[in-house]
């Protein structure tokens, strides 16, 4: 089977779209897959192959920030991760219209994301309805807690952030997945999270799974760090192909 990477501008977002050769102008199930912190849309490519090697057409943004967006990050703390978290909350529309008005989506929408798009997943979900199957790998559903941990962090640090920090944050309670889940529409939804990460708490996975817990729920809970292995990569293709 071969495949077809294609770099794609949608607006300003580059993106790689990755699907089978054969069925490049064939409606398909459509993921968006969002990479980490620091990292960028070839990061995640081999996802996006195991993904696409199953027939779904899968799209690779670079979150604001990152690979071909490149920029300094600000010495203001968190403030550009949490930017590029929400830039690509404001972008995920855009880049699921353009598929559609190309007819290459079948109305089948799925999306998924590792660390800081793991996170941008759990808050697409509070607000949109029309995806139909998430996966969530070493982020946490939480950005209230996530928030939380990062000032408890610069305590410790003894690093100074804005008095009105919480203000300038005031978008994240309405996109944290555990603080809505209860009134919002249920999905097939899968975690992953190391026990040992030592960037994003496992806690935080682990209270949203034991307080929601429910048939649509897939948790797996790995003896490992803030790392992604290719065994949890396959986890991830046989959740979309399992649901999607």
């Amino acid at each position: 089977m071969k495949l077809a990477v294609r770099k794609r501008k949608i607006g300003i977002i580059p993106v790689l779209e990755v699907v089978e050769q054969e069925r490049l102008y064939t409606p398909l199930p459509l993921i968006i897959y969002y990479h980490g912190w620091q990292t960028s849309k070839e990061l995640v490519l081999t996802q996006g192959r195991k993904l696409a090697q199953q027939g779904f057409r899968v799209v690779l943004p670079d979150a604001q920030n990152h690979g071909e967006r490149e920029a300094s990050m600000s010495q203001v703390p968190s403030l550009t991760f949490l930017q590029s978290i929400y830039t690509n909350l404001f972008e995920f529309e855009s880049i699921v219209d353009y598929f559609t008005q190309l007819g290459l989506e079948n109305g089948r929408l799925g999306v998924g994301g590792v660390s800081m798009g793991g996170m941008t997943t759990c808050a697409l979900l509070t607000q949109h309805p029309e995806i139909d199957v998430a996966a969530c790998v070493m982020g946490s559903p939480s950005l209230i807690a996530y928030r939380e941990q990062l000032e408890e962090s610069f305590k410790k640090r003894k690093i100074s952030v804005p008095q009105d920090y919480e203000n300038l944050t005031s978008w994240i309670p309405y996109y944290d997945l555990a603080l809505h889940y209860g009134e919002i529409k249920k999905r097939p939804l899968f975690f992953w999270h190391g026990i040992h990460d030592e960037k994003v708490q496992f806690v935080q996975t682990d209270r949203f799974v034991r307080n929601n817990l429910g048939p649509e729920i897939t948790f797996h809970a790995a003896n490992e760090r803030h790392m992604v292995k290719v065994p949890t990569m396959d986890q991830v293709t046989d959740f979309f192909v399992n649901h999607l």
